[in-house]
């Protein structure tokens, strides 16, 4: 059966156009004539268009024409009569006969209607039925499928609506192509198709890493960046105009450069003794491009050509071994272009050269020359080579390379292309996910799972970029793969990977999250489990209440997100979306990485990764609270999250925004975070847990050491006026009653400081953590005013300072000083996160806050040390002239005691102090450092103030009113004028004790 066309003048007879040649036969009595709009195809409307008279109108009338036989008719000259014709128009001549259309009844009932050339159907047709091959068949809409009683037929083709320019049909690599139509009227629908060489279909180009598409009225662009030769094909420009489908087309040659040849090997070392005879090859991909191949030196040798799918090689058979190192070169050469040279380099073992010898234990390894790789080409299914380094000392090194199986190279390489722009990602992204968990059973080396988590990688950009939403089968692919690829092996496969690429990871976690959170809304709720995966999703409304979700891991996990962090996502009505995930075993292949506010300590994971997802509106969104309880994480908890901006895209764990909420004697950690992403709790191993009998014991000690220095300030209201009667005592005591005001204010704010709420957002906590660090360096830097104070007497016998001076200078020390090092640690490391340790108002041990503290605690403690020496290194060696012995050798034993009073204890305290920062340390220097740390003020007031004679008798002659004996004297405070006299000649020099320091005024 065929339909024709003809077209019919009024008035005048129109000379006959054939659309097409076809075979003429008889035709059949019966003929049915209905008229036909040039753009309807189908519609059966006629076209009438009227003018004055005599003028002649085409008219598009629709015939179908049965014949007889299956041959067509000699002519078709009988003049008919349209069935539009009455008797208020003229007569319609018939003037000629095109043929448009060919169809054929097929065996199912259904009629195959194929366009004759310069005919099309029209668009509307072409998208209501179904074509008769391939929809990706070379020409747009040739051939249509019909089902009785449906009929229609082609149309003429106007002239072609617009042009397609290349800016030149041979690209070089590395550079941009520019493809460009301009239309003459509007077009639709335009989609643009890349055929490359080989390729049974074209395939769909959308915007990618490589791929960029523009338009504008009249004109659309196609631009590929960084072409090589996987670019290379027949580009097809694909659109609606006119009522018609359009297709245009360009070819794009790119030549091959030396990396896209495969050598094997690249290089050669054989020994003509035990191989005569070897063989080279060089393999060229598919390609537009016609390439010539040869071999030099050829002489002797013998070529041929081998085709392998998707490429072919040209073979050297070298018969004879050459007698020297010779480099054989593969040229390739295509018209117009510079010939490609690839050279492989052949050396030749010579007598008394050191070798590696045959070793066929996995791989057939050849006699190589020492300092040389050798080379072996990979088993059956899988790409690329092998090599083995033959060392100087001719012993073989461990083999590198690898080999990576063809499914899981092949899967890798589709994603690529799709991320790259080639595809069409809504319906290949599925596809390659339900590949990947058949391919990941046969991951066995490195390489292969480098390629697979590539793979997902890819998608899970692919997804971002093109919106695509997975159904339950997609998604559950990948959980299958995520889970086997959790479980291979550590040692042969993970750790070999991530020394190539260290973000292995972090990659696949971030992959993995994305893909997860991408569930088709209709699929919700979707509840999936496996050893290591676990997946929870939920579709909240447009009033969103609270999210509350748990798993029954080892340890327990359960998260928590209120309903007024998810409020003001519903707030356009839109659903909100909420993934839960966790992956066991993850955590192990993370590198052990720590952001600022951790520092560079060992943590331990408790073995899983909990990733949440909130998405509204097509939009991912990782701000809000979220409360998380991770059991079972025994000591010192931190609250995490795996942030993969860190370390140069490594990724590492980070606290920013999470605080850990510990319940005491519970074994459960609460999280709370102010972000959405992966979190985890990190515990360090060496951290002793926090029980109730050191917190007791420090409560139980700063309270004591309150009170005991709240009398000793007492004791000085009473006998300040006593005891300071000389410019010596007067140092003396202003120094140690500002080491008391010091410390009474630092164990008070210490005190004080956890009924405060922990973290860097809260003012009272910063405002306790400086002042204690503040008031605790006060304290220890007027004991080093103390301490210098001695040091210059023993030193500058003969030079006396005057009292305003010293205590200017002890001033400057005692408060200054402390204040620089207190300011600086808050300017240095707050703004880092590194300021306050985690939970608790007190600097930071990660970063380095902690060391502005003991440094100078140290320092002060080893200076003070060394007073101490000089004062023993005085009392051993005394000097013939400085006086009575007994004197002297009492007045040194008062000044030791007071420092071995003061500062060793400090010192003792603190030291034990830096020995619980240690690595498996026991509980006991906690317990000693708690004991000590805390009771300082009672030292002080015990050893410091009531261990003073010149106190104690001022203190009896305020309350018993009695009179002590004259000759008794305050060692303590007059130390210091025993030590500066140098002979009993220089008493002038010297002063002299008071009558209240020598005990004899009255009250």
């Amino acid at each position: 059966m065929t339909q024709a066309s003809p077209r019919v003048a009024w008035g005048r007879r129109c000379p006959w156009k054939k659309c097409g040649v076809s075979p003429l036969s008889e035709v059949s009595p019966r003929a049915l004539f209905q008229g036909q709009s040039q753009a309807g195809g189908e519609s059966g409307q006629q076209l009438n268009q009227k003018s004055g008279a005599g003028e002649s109108v085409l008219v598009s009338v629709y015939v179908q024409l049965d014949f007889s036989n299956q041959t067509w008719p000699l002519t078709l000259s009988r003049i008919l009569t349209p069935p539009f014709a009455s008797a208020f128009s003229p007569p319609a001549t018939l003037a000629g006969l095109g043929l448009t259309t060919e169809c054929n009844v097929h065996h199912d009932g259904r009629t195959y209607c194929a366009c004759l050339p310069g005919c099309q159907w029209n668009a509307s047709v072409c998208s209501r039925r179904r074509p008769c091959g391939s929809p990706h068949s070379r020409g747009p809409c040739g051939c249509l499928v019909f089902s009785p009683p449906e009929t229609g037929y082609c149309q003429l083709l106007p002239p072609v609506p617009g042009t397609l320019s290349l800016n030149s049909q041979v690209q070089m690599p590395g550079n941009t192509l520019n493809l460009t139509l301009v239309t003459s009227h509007e077009t639709t629908n335009l989609n643009w198709f890349l055929r490359p060489a080989g390729s049974p279909r074209p395939i769909l180009l959308q915007p990618g890493t490589q791929v960029s598409l523009t338009s504008s009225p009249g004109q659309a662009l196609l631009s590929i960046l960084n072409i090589s030769h996987k670019w290379a094909g027949e580009y097809t420009c694909r659109f609606e105009a006119q009522g018609f489908r359009w297709e245009l087309y360009q070819v794009v040659k790119v030549p091959l450069q030396a990396t896209d040849v495969a050598r094997l090997p690249d290089q050669l070392s054989i020994s003509c003794a035990t191989s005569p005879g070897f063989q080279l090859s060089c393999c060229l991909p598919s390609t537009h491009l016609v390439y010539t191949a040869s071999w030099s030196p050829a002489e002797g040798n013998k070529a041929s050509l081998v085709n392998t799918p998707g490429s072919w090689c040209l073979v050297l058979t070298v018969q004879r071994c050459p007698a020297a190192d010779t480099t054989y070169t593969c040229e390739l050469q295509s018209p117009g272009l510079t010939p490609l040279r690839v050279p492989i380099s052949v050396t030749i073992i010579q007598d008394g050269d050191a070798t590696c010898p045959e070793d066929s234990s996995a791989v057939a390894w050849n006699v190589t020359k020492a300092g040389h790789v050798a080379q072996a080409p990979c088993p059956v299914n899988r790409t690329g080579v092998v090599k083995r380094t033959c060392g100087p000392d001719g012993s073989w090194e461990p083999i590198h390379g690898g080999c990576t199986d063809t499914g899981v190279l092949a899967l890798f390489h589709r994603a690529w292309l799709l991320r790259a722009g080639q595809g069409w990602p809504a319906v290949e992204a599925p596809q390659i996910l339900a590949e990947l968990s058949e391919q990941a059973m046969v991951v066995s080396s490195p390489s292969d799972l480098l390629a697979l988590l590539g793979t997902i990688s890819f998608l899970a950009k692919v997804v971002v970029d093109a919106r695509i939403q997975l159904n339950r089968s997609a998604l559950e692919a990948l959980l299958k793969t995520t889970d086997k690829v959790l479980d291979l092996d550590t040692s042969s496969l993970w750790i070999p990977a991530q020394a190539q690429k260290p973000s292995t990871g972090s990659d696949l976690l971030l992959a993995v999250e994305t893909l997860a959170r991408s569930l088709c809304p209709q699929d919700h709720p979707f509840s999936f489990s496996l050893q290591n995966v676990r997946l929870q999703t939920q579709l909240l409304g447009p009033f969103p209440a609270d999210y509350r979700v748990s798993f029954r891991t080892q340890p327990p996990l359960r998260a928590h997100i209120p309903r007024c962090s998810l409020a003001p996502l519903g707030r356009n009505g839109t659903n909100v979306s909420i993934t839960s995930l966790v992956l066991q075993k993850l955590d192990r292949l993370l590198p052990s990485s720590y952001g600022q506010g951790l520092g560079d300590s060992v943590y331990a994971t408790p073995g899983l990764v909990l990733a949440i997802s909130v998405m509204a509106g097509g939009q991912a969104f990782d701000q809000g609270e979220v409360i998380m309880d991770f059991g079972g994480t025994g000591s010192t908890p931190h609250c995490v999250f795996w942030d993969h901006s860190l370390f140069r895209g490594k990724g590492g764990w980070s606290d920013e925004g999470c605080q850990a909420q510990t319940a005491r004697a519970s074994p459960t950690t609460r999280c709370v975070c102010r972000h959405l992403t992966a979190f985890s709790v990190l515990t360090s191993p060496n951290t002793v847990p926090e029980n109730l009998t050191l917190e007791r014991l420090s409560q139980v000690g700063l309270g004591a050491s309150i009170v005991a220095l709240l009398v000793c300030l007492g004791v000085y209201r009473l006998v300040w006026r006593v005891v300071v009667q000389s410019k010596v005592a007067y140092l003396r005591h202003t120094a140690l009653l500002n080491v008391v005001l010091c410390l009474l204010a630092a164990d008070a704010c210490f005190l004080g400081a956890p009924l405060l709420p922990p973290g860097p957002r809260s003012p009272l906590c910063l405002a306790a953590a400086f002042l204690c660090h503040f008031l605790y360096l006060a304290t220890f830097f007027w004991m080093l005013a103390q301490a210098l104070m001695l040091a210059h007497q023993l030193l500058f016998v003969f030079d006396q300072l005057s009292q305003c001076r010293v205590l200017s200078l002890m001033v400057v020390l005692g408060y200054v000083c402390p204040m620089g090092f207190a300011g600086a640690a808050l300017a240095l490391y707050l703004p880092r996160g590194q300021y306050l340790r985690e939970g608790a108002c007190w600097l930071s041990g990660k970063g380095g806050a902690l060391y502005t503290f003991v440094g100078p605690v140290l320092a002060i403690v080893g200076v003070n040390g060394l007073v101490l020496a000089m004062a023993v290194r005085k009392l051993l060696r005394p000097s013939p002239s400085e006086g009575p012995q007994a004197e002297r050798r009492q007045a040194l034993l008062a000044v030791i005691k007071a420092l071995l009073v003061l500062t060793p204890i400090f010192g003792l305290t603190w030291g034990l102090g830096l020995a619980t920062l240690l690595e498996e340390v026991s509980t006991v220097p906690h317990y000693i450092f708690t004991i000590l740390n805390t009771t300082q003020g009672v030292f002080i007031l015990l050893f410091g103030c009531l261990m003073d004679k010149k106190v104690r008798e001022a203190l009896l002659k305020r309350f018993c009113r009695s009179q002590p004996p004259n000759s008794t004297i305050s060692l303590v405070s007059y130390w210091l004028q025993i030590l500066s006299s140098p002979t009993k000649g220089s008493d002038a020099a010297v002063p002299q004790p008071s009558r209240e320091e020598t005990g004899t005024a009255r009250g």
